[in-house]
Protein backbone atom coordinates (compact mmCIF):
# COMPACT_ATOMS: atom_id res chain seq x y z
CA UNK A 1 0.00 0.00 0.00
CA UNK A 2 2.65 2.27 1.10
CA UNK A 3 4.67 4.45 -1.68
CA UNK A 4 8.10 5.93 -1.81
CA UNK A 5 8.45 9.19 -0.61
CA UNK A 6 8.69 12.41 -2.74
CA UNK A 7 12.01 13.50 -2.96
CA UNK A 8 14.24 15.41 -6.03
CA UNK A 9 15.93 11.63 -6.91
CA UNK A 10 13.82 8.92 -5.15
CA UNK A 11 10.45 9.69 -7.12
CA UNK A 12 9.56 7.71 -10.20
CA UNK A 13 6.69 8.45 -12.52
CA UNK A 14 4.92 5.02 -11.40
CA UNK A 15 5.58 5.82 -8.14
CA UNK A 16 3.09 9.15 -9.28
CA UNK A 17 0.84 7.63 -10.79
CA UNK A 18 0.32 5.07 -8.49
CA UNK A 19 -0.25 7.50 -5.95
CA UNK A 20 -2.67 9.58 -8.01
CA UNK A 21 -4.48 6.90 -8.57
CA UNK A 22 -5.01 5.30 -5.69
CA UNK A 23 -5.95 9.32 -4.10
CA UNK A 24 -8.70 8.87 -7.02
CA UNK A 25 -9.84 5.80 -6.13
CA UNK A 26 -10.28 7.21 -2.70
CA UNK A 27 -11.95 10.64 -3.65
CA UNK A 28 -13.70 9.44 -6.67
CA UNK A 29 -14.54 6.02 -6.08
CA UNK A 30 -15.32 6.14 -2.95
CA UNK A 31 -16.08 10.34 -1.71
CA UNK A 32 -18.39 10.42 -5.03
CA UNK A 33 -19.72 6.91 -6.40
CA UNK A 34 -19.79 4.79 -3.14
CA UNK A 35 -23.26 6.29 -2.88
CA UNK A 36 -24.80 4.22 -5.85
CA UNK A 37 -23.76 0.91 -5.14
CA UNK A 38 -25.30 1.75 -1.39
CA UNK A 39 -28.07 3.86 -2.41
CA UNK A 40 -30.30 0.27 -3.28
CA UNK A 41 -29.26 -0.96 0.53
CA UNK A 42 -30.19 2.67 1.77
CA UNK A 43 -33.71 2.04 0.11
CA UNK A 44 -34.08 -1.12 1.39
CA UNK A 45 -32.89 0.21 5.07
CA UNK A 46 -36.21 2.81 4.57
CA UNK A 47 -33.98 5.63 5.10
CA UNK A 48 -34.24 7.41 2.18
CA UNK A 49 -36.54 6.82 -0.92
CA UNK A 50 -35.91 7.62 -4.76
CA UNK A 51 -36.53 11.22 -4.39
CA UNK A 52 -34.40 11.69 -1.25
CA UNK A 53 -31.95 9.76 -2.73
CA UNK A 54 -31.99 12.28 -6.02
CA UNK A 55 -31.47 15.36 -4.01
CA UNK A 56 -28.69 13.60 -2.16
CA UNK A 57 -26.90 13.01 -5.24
CA UNK A 58 -27.51 16.51 -6.26
CA UNK A 59 -26.06 17.65 -3.23
CA UNK A 60 -22.92 16.07 -4.23
CA UNK A 61 -22.45 17.27 -7.79
CA UNK A 62 -23.00 20.56 -6.37
CA UNK A 63 -20.58 20.21 -4.10
CA UNK A 64 -18.66 18.93 -7.07
CA UNK A 65 -18.89 22.19 -9.10
CA UNK A 66 -18.80 24.30 -5.81
CA UNK A 67 -15.18 22.78 -5.72
CA UNK A 68 -14.18 23.14 -8.81
CA UNK A 69 -14.87 27.22 -8.97
CA UNK A 70 -13.27 27.20 -5.71
CA UNK A 71 -10.17 25.89 -7.53
CA UNK A 72 -9.99 28.17 -9.76
CA UNK A 73 -10.45 31.16 -7.65
CA UNK A 74 -7.45 29.36 -5.18
CA UNK A 75 -4.50 31.19 -7.12
CA UNK A 76 -6.71 34.70 -6.79
CA UNK A 77 -7.21 34.17 -3.42
CA UNK A 78 -3.65 33.16 -2.50
CA UNK A 79 -2.25 36.75 -4.74
CA UNK A 80 -4.67 38.73 -2.50
CA UNK A 81 -3.97 36.79 0.72
CA UNK A 82 0.11 37.70 -0.46
CA UNK A 83 0.58 34.25 -0.06
CA UNK A 84 3.84 32.64 -1.57
CA UNK A 85 3.02 29.46 -2.50
CA UNK A 86 3.29 27.92 -5.62
CA UNK A 87 1.06 26.16 -7.50
CA UNK A 88 2.61 22.57 -7.16
CA UNK A 89 2.81 22.84 -3.23
CA UNK A 90 -0.97 24.05 -3.41
CA UNK A 91 -1.71 20.47 -5.00
CA UNK A 92 -0.07 18.57 -2.75
CA UNK A 93 -2.13 19.97 0.38
CA UNK A 94 -5.31 19.67 -1.39
CA UNK A 95 -4.84 16.13 -1.82
CA UNK A 96 -3.50 15.61 2.01
CA UNK A 97 -6.48 17.56 3.27
CA UNK A 98 -8.91 16.08 0.75
CA UNK A 99 -8.38 12.39 1.67
CA UNK A 100 -8.70 13.30 5.03
CA UNK A 101 -11.86 14.44 4.49
CA UNK A 102 -12.77 12.12 2.28
CA UNK A 103 -12.54 9.74 5.33
CA UNK A 104 -14.16 11.68 7.92
CA UNK A 105 -17.50 12.68 5.23
CA UNK A 106 -17.98 9.18 4.61
CA UNK A 107 -17.88 8.09 8.08
CA UNK A 108 -20.73 10.78 9.11
CA UNK A 109 -22.80 9.24 6.82
CA UNK A 110 -22.60 5.51 8.97
CA UNK A 111 -24.01 7.71 11.99
CA UNK A 112 -27.70 8.31 12.42
CA UNK A 113 -28.36 11.66 12.02
CA UNK A 114 -30.27 11.83 8.37
CA UNK A 115 -30.54 15.53 8.15
CA UNK A 116 -27.23 15.76 8.32
CA UNK A 117 -26.74 13.83 5.29
CA UNK A 118 -26.99 16.52 2.70
CA UNK A 119 -24.58 18.71 3.87
CA UNK A 120 -22.12 16.29 4.29
CA UNK A 121 -22.76 14.84 0.49
CA UNK A 122 -22.47 18.55 -0.75
CA UNK A 123 -18.92 18.68 1.25
CA UNK A 124 -17.54 15.61 -0.20
CA UNK A 125 -18.19 16.42 -3.54
CA UNK A 126 -16.44 19.96 -2.91
CA UNK A 127 -14.21 17.69 -1.68
CA UNK A 128 -13.44 14.87 -4.60
CA UNK A 129 -13.42 18.13 -6.79
CA UNK A 130 -10.14 19.93 -5.37
CA UNK A 131 -8.69 16.39 -5.11
CA UNK A 132 -9.59 15.32 -8.38
CA UNK A 133 -7.90 18.76 -10.00
CA UNK A 134 -5.03 18.88 -7.25
CA UNK A 135 -3.92 15.11 -8.00
CA UNK A 136 -4.42 15.85 -11.75
CA UNK A 137 -2.73 18.84 -12.08
CA UNK A 138 0.10 17.70 -9.52
CA UNK A 139 0.89 14.47 -10.86
CA UNK A 140 0.41 15.81 -14.51
CA UNK A 141 3.10 18.62 -13.70
CA UNK A 142 5.42 16.12 -12.10
CA UNK A 143 5.09 13.65 -14.91
CA UNK A 144 6.08 16.34 -17.61
CA UNK A 145 8.98 17.32 -15.67
CA UNK A 146 10.34 13.36 -15.30
CA UNK A 147 9.36 13.25 -19.84
CA UNK A 148 6.72 11.01 -18.75
CA UNK A 149 3.26 12.81 -19.33
CA UNK A 150 1.87 9.28 -21.11
CA UNK A 151 1.95 7.63 -18.12
CA UNK A 152 -0.50 9.88 -16.71
CA UNK A 153 -3.18 7.94 -18.11
CA UNK A 154 -2.89 5.84 -15.55
CA UNK A 155 -3.60 7.86 -12.44
CA UNK A 156 -7.30 8.12 -14.02
CA UNK A 157 -7.70 4.00 -13.37
CA UNK A 158 -8.41 5.16 -9.69
CA UNK A 159 -12.10 6.18 -10.09
CA UNK A 160 -12.49 2.65 -11.81
CA UNK A 161 -10.59 0.88 -9.27
CA UNK A 162 -12.58 2.24 -6.65
CA UNK A 163 -15.87 1.59 -8.55
CA UNK A 164 -14.90 -2.00 -9.07
CA UNK A 165 -14.11 -2.05 -5.11
CA UNK A 166 -17.13 -0.19 -3.56
CA UNK A 167 -18.88 -2.04 -5.62
CA UNK A 168 -17.79 -5.25 -5.28
CA UNK A 169 -18.22 -4.56 -1.58
CA UNK A 170 -21.33 -3.49 -1.56
CA UNK A 171 -22.77 -7.05 -3.08
CA UNK A 172 -20.88 -9.13 -1.02
CA UNK A 173 -22.51 -6.70 2.25
CA UNK A 174 -26.06 -7.01 0.38
CA UNK A 175 -25.04 -10.61 0.56
CA UNK A 176 -24.26 -10.89 3.83
CA UNK A 177 -27.47 -8.79 4.73
CA UNK A 178 -25.87 -5.61 6.02
CA UNK A 179 -26.84 -2.13 6.43
CA UNK A 180 -26.24 0.68 4.42
CA UNK A 181 -24.39 2.55 7.71
CA UNK A 182 -22.21 -0.52 8.22
CA UNK A 183 -21.41 -0.22 4.42
CA UNK A 184 -20.28 3.74 4.84
CA UNK A 185 -18.59 2.76 8.00
CA UNK A 186 -16.39 0.09 6.02
CA UNK A 187 -15.52 2.59 3.02
CA UNK A 188 -14.57 5.52 5.17
CA UNK A 189 -12.13 2.64 6.41
CA UNK A 190 -11.07 1.91 3.20
CA UNK A 191 -10.31 6.03 2.69
CA UNK A 192 -8.35 6.12 5.41
CA UNK A 193 -6.06 3.28 4.68
CA UNK A 194 -5.71 4.89 0.65
CA UNK A 195 -4.71 8.07 2.93
CA UNK A 196 -2.27 6.84 4.50
CA UNK A 197 -0.70 5.08 1.68
CA UNK A 198 0.10 7.96 -0.45
CA UNK A 199 0.69 10.69 2.20
CA UNK A 200 4.26 10.77 1.91
CA UNK A 201 4.13 10.64 -1.60
CA UNK A 202 2.50 14.15 -1.53
CA UNK A 203 4.68 15.88 0.26
CA UNK A 204 4.44 19.80 0.18
CA UNK A 205 8.07 20.63 -0.50
CA UNK A 206 8.09 24.53 -1.51
CA UNK A 207 10.66 25.03 -4.11
CA UNK A 208 10.95 21.12 -5.11
CA UNK A 209 8.73 21.15 -8.67
CA UNK A 210 6.93 24.32 -7.91
CA UNK A 211 9.52 26.59 -10.29
CA UNK A 212 7.77 28.70 -13.33
CA UNK A 213 8.97 27.89 -16.50
CA UNK A 214 11.89 29.14 -18.18
CA UNK A 215 12.28 32.51 -20.92
CA UNK A 216 12.66 29.92 -23.80
CA UNK A 217 10.02 27.57 -22.06
CA UNK A 218 7.15 30.19 -22.15
CA UNK A 219 8.67 31.76 -25.35
CA UNK A 220 7.61 28.42 -26.71
CA UNK A 221 4.33 28.59 -25.12
CA UNK A 222 1.64 28.71 -28.28
CA UNK A 223 -0.87 31.11 -28.35
CA UNK A 224 -4.39 29.97 -27.14
CA UNK A 225 -7.16 28.78 -29.78
CA UNK A 226 -9.98 31.11 -30.63
CA UNK A 227 -12.46 31.85 -27.91
CA UNK A 228 -15.16 30.36 -30.13
CA UNK A 229 -13.33 26.91 -29.96
CA UNK A 230 -12.58 27.06 -26.31
CA UNK A 231 -16.47 27.36 -25.77
CA UNK A 232 -17.69 24.72 -27.33
CA UNK A 233 -14.80 22.24 -26.07
CA UNK A 234 -16.54 23.50 -22.61
CA UNK A 235 -19.59 23.12 -23.68
CA UNK A 236 -19.44 19.78 -25.19
CA UNK A 237 -17.41 18.51 -22.16
CA UNK A 238 -20.35 19.91 -19.81
CA UNK A 239 -22.94 17.69 -22.34
CA UNK A 240 -20.86 14.08 -20.66
CA UNK A 241 -21.35 14.68 -17.55
CA UNK A 242 -25.20 15.36 -17.88
CA UNK A 243 -24.80 12.42 -20.19
CA UNK A 244 -23.62 9.60 -18.25
CA UNK A 245 -24.77 10.40 -14.91
CA UNK A 246 -28.45 8.75 -14.42
CA UNK A 247 -27.13 5.68 -15.47
CA UNK A 248 -23.92 5.87 -13.00
CA UNK A 249 -26.37 7.70 -10.62
CA UNK A 250 -29.34 4.94 -10.66
CA UNK A 251 -27.97 1.82 -12.38
CA UNK A 252 -28.54 -0.70 -9.55
CA UNK A 253 -32.06 0.80 -9.21
CA UNK A 254 -33.11 0.63 -12.72
CA UNK A 255 -31.64 -3.08 -13.23
CA UNK A 256 -33.77 -4.34 -10.12
CA UNK A 257 -36.64 -2.52 -11.65
CA UNK A 258 -36.58 -4.61 -14.69
CA UNK A 259 -34.74 -7.70 -13.51
CA UNK A 260 -36.20 -10.83 -11.58
CA UNK A 261 -36.81 -9.97 -8.39
CA UNK A 262 -33.87 -11.80 -5.98
CA UNK A 263 -31.16 -11.56 -8.73
CA UNK A 264 -27.93 -10.81 -8.09
CA UNK A 265 -27.26 -9.83 -11.28
CA UNK A 266 -28.19 -5.79 -10.21
CA UNK A 267 -25.07 -5.46 -7.85
CA UNK A 268 -22.65 -6.59 -10.58
CA UNK A 269 -23.37 -3.65 -13.25
CA UNK A 270 -21.90 -0.97 -11.20
CA UNK A 271 -18.36 -3.04 -10.63
CA UNK A 272 -18.77 -3.88 -14.65
CA UNK A 273 -18.74 -0.50 -14.94
CA UNK A 274 -15.80 0.69 -12.74
CA UNK A 275 -13.57 -2.27 -14.13
CA UNK A 276 -14.79 -0.69 -17.92
CA UNK A 277 -13.46 2.48 -16.27
CA UNK A 278 -9.82 1.40 -15.11
CA UNK A 279 -10.16 -0.54 -18.69
CA UNK A 280 -10.39 2.78 -20.28
CA UNK A 281 -7.95 4.76 -18.49
CA UNK A 282 -5.07 2.16 -19.13
CA UNK A 283 -6.31 1.72 -22.98
CA UNK A 284 -6.18 5.77 -23.15
CA UNK A 285 -2.27 5.32 -22.37
CA UNK A 286 -1.91 3.48 -25.46
CA UNK A 287 -2.61 6.10 -27.95
CA UNK A 288 -0.82 7.97 -29.80
CA UNK A 289 -0.49 11.42 -28.76
CA UNK A 290 -0.18 12.55 -32.35
CA UNK A 291 -3.87 11.82 -32.15
CA UNK A 292 -6.79 14.32 -32.63
CA UNK A 293 -8.33 14.51 -29.29
CA UNK A 294 -11.23 15.84 -30.44
CA UNK A 295 -12.05 12.84 -32.77
CA UNK A 296 -11.47 10.34 -29.90
CA UNK A 297 -13.49 12.41 -27.76
CA UNK A 298 -16.38 12.17 -30.06
CA UNK A 299 -15.74 8.83 -30.17
CA UNK A 300 -15.84 8.11 -26.81
CA UNK A 301 -19.48 10.14 -26.70
CA UNK A 302 -20.72 7.85 -29.09
CA UNK A 303 -20.20 4.72 -26.93
CA UNK A 304 -21.20 5.92 -23.88
CA UNK A 305 -24.54 7.02 -26.35
CA UNK A 306 -24.51 3.09 -27.70
CA UNK A 307 -24.32 1.48 -24.28
CA UNK A 308 -27.23 4.23 -22.75
CA UNK A 309 -28.94 2.80 -25.80
CA UNK A 310 -28.61 -0.92 -25.03
CA UNK A 311 -29.94 -0.73 -21.51
CA UNK A 312 -33.26 0.65 -23.20
CA UNK A 313 -33.29 -1.73 -26.28
CA UNK A 314 -32.15 -4.78 -24.48
CA UNK A 315 -33.34 -4.14 -21.22
CA UNK A 316 -31.95 -7.33 -19.77
CA UNK A 317 -28.77 -8.84 -18.27
CA UNK A 318 -26.49 -9.20 -21.12
CA UNK A 319 -27.72 -5.77 -22.26
CA UNK A 320 -26.94 -4.01 -19.31
CA UNK A 321 -23.71 -5.90 -18.34
CA UNK A 322 -22.36 -5.12 -21.99
CA UNK A 323 -24.04 -1.35 -21.82
CA UNK A 324 -22.41 -1.04 -18.08
CA UNK A 325 -18.54 -1.80 -19.71
CA UNK A 326 -19.25 0.27 -22.57
CA UNK A 327 -20.37 3.17 -20.69
CA UNK A 328 -17.45 2.96 -18.17
CA UNK A 329 -14.45 2.16 -20.93
CA UNK A 330 -14.56 5.98 -22.02
CA UNK A 331 -15.53 7.54 -18.49
CA UNK A 332 -12.10 8.61 -17.25
CA UNK A 333 -10.45 8.88 -20.84
CA UNK A 334 -12.85 11.43 -21.94
CA UNK A 335 -11.77 13.78 -18.84
CA UNK A 336 -8.13 12.40 -19.83
CA UNK A 337 -8.68 13.66 -23.51
CA UNK A 338 -10.46 16.38 -22.53
CA UNK A 339 -8.31 18.13 -19.88
CA UNK A 340 -5.26 17.46 -22.07
CA UNK A 341 -7.02 19.20 -25.33
CA UNK A 342 -7.94 21.98 -22.58
CA UNK A 343 -4.46 22.48 -21.84
CA UNK A 344 -3.09 22.51 -25.00
CA UNK A 345 -5.75 25.02 -26.57
CA UNK A 346 -5.22 27.63 -23.96
CA UNK A 347 -1.72 26.78 -22.36
CA UNK A 348 -1.32 30.30 -20.98
CA UNK A 349 -4.84 29.42 -18.22
CA UNK A 350 -3.29 26.70 -16.73
CA UNK A 351 -5.52 25.37 -14.28
CA UNK A 352 -7.95 28.12 -15.01
CA UNK A 353 -9.29 26.45 -18.11
CA UNK A 354 -9.47 23.05 -16.64
CA UNK A 355 -11.44 23.97 -13.45
CA UNK A 356 -13.94 26.11 -16.02
CA UNK A 357 -14.15 22.63 -17.84
CA UNK A 358 -14.84 20.79 -14.49
CA UNK A 359 -17.54 22.95 -13.11
CA UNK A 360 -19.27 23.05 -16.64
CA UNK A 361 -19.32 19.48 -16.01
CA UNK A 362 -20.25 19.80 -12.58
CA UNK A 363 -23.37 21.45 -13.57
CA UNK A 364 -23.98 19.06 -16.36
CA UNK A 365 -24.11 16.75 -13.22
CA UNK A 366 -26.27 18.40 -11.30
CA UNK A 367 -29.15 18.49 -14.01
CA UNK A 368 -29.43 14.86 -13.79
CA UNK A 369 -30.87 13.15 -10.42
CA UNK A 370 -33.35 16.43 -10.23
CA UNK A 371 -34.53 15.21 -14.09
CA UNK A 372 -35.06 12.17 -12.96
CA UNK A 373 -37.28 13.05 -10.09
CA UNK A 374 -39.13 15.00 -12.33
CA UNK A 375 -39.81 12.62 -15.06
CA UNK A 376 -40.36 10.02 -12.68
CA UNK A 377 -43.33 11.86 -10.79
CA UNK A 378 -44.60 12.42 -14.38
CA UNK A 379 -44.44 8.94 -15.84
CA UNK A 380 -47.09 6.48 -16.05
CA UNK A 381 -44.53 3.98 -14.53
CA UNK A 382 -41.01 3.90 -12.82
CA UNK A 383 -39.65 1.97 -15.57
CA UNK A 384 -41.04 4.25 -18.20
CA UNK A 385 -39.61 7.32 -16.47
CA UNK A 386 -36.01 6.00 -16.10
CA UNK A 387 -36.52 5.12 -19.87
CA UNK A 388 -36.82 8.97 -20.56
CA UNK A 389 -34.28 10.08 -18.77
CA UNK A 390 -32.26 7.78 -20.41
CA UNK A 391 -32.68 8.55 -23.85
CA UNK A 392 -32.39 12.33 -22.95
CA UNK A 393 -28.94 11.42 -21.83
CA UNK A 394 -28.15 9.58 -24.97
CA UNK A 395 -29.59 12.35 -26.90
CA UNK A 396 -26.88 14.80 -24.93
CA UNK A 397 -24.05 12.43 -25.57
CA UNK A 398 -24.15 12.30 -29.38
CA UNK A 399 -25.05 16.12 -29.47
CA UNK A 400 -21.53 16.40 -27.48
CA UNK A 401 -20.44 14.22 -30.18
CA UNK A 402 -21.62 16.37 -32.88
CA UNK A 403 -19.75 19.76 -31.26
CA UNK A 404 -16.47 17.59 -31.20
CA UNK A 405 -17.33 16.92 -35.03
CA UNK A 406 -17.81 20.38 -35.87
CA UNK A 407 -14.90 21.37 -34.36
CA UNK A 408 -12.80 19.25 -36.67
CA UNK A 409 -14.38 20.75 -39.40
CA UNK A 410 -13.91 24.22 -38.52
CA UNK A 411 -10.64 24.27 -37.13
CA UNK A 412 -7.83 22.40 -38.13
CA UNK A 413 -5.21 20.48 -35.30
CA UNK A 414 -2.45 22.41 -34.25
CA UNK A 415 0.61 20.17 -32.86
Amino acid sequence: MAFAPSSSRGVTPLTIAFAGMAALASAMGIGRFAFTPLLPMMLHDGVVDIPQGSWLATANYAGYLAGALLYMALPWLLRRLGSRLDITTLNAWLVRAGLVATALLTAGLALPWPASWPALRLLAGITSALVFLGTVNWCMARLAQLHAPAVGGMVFCGPGLGIALTGLSASAMVAAQWTAAQGWAVFALLACMLCAGVWRTFSPQPGLHGAGPTVAAQAAVPPPRSAPERALLAVAYGLAGFGYIVTATFLPVIARAVLPAGSAWPDLFWPIFGAGVALGALLSTRISPARDRRVLLAWAYVVQAAAIALGLLWPGRAGFALGSLLLGLPFTAITFFALQEARHQWPQAGAGFTGLLTALYGIGQIVGPPLVAWLLVRAPSQAQGFNWALSVAAGALVLGAVLYGLMVWRWRPVR
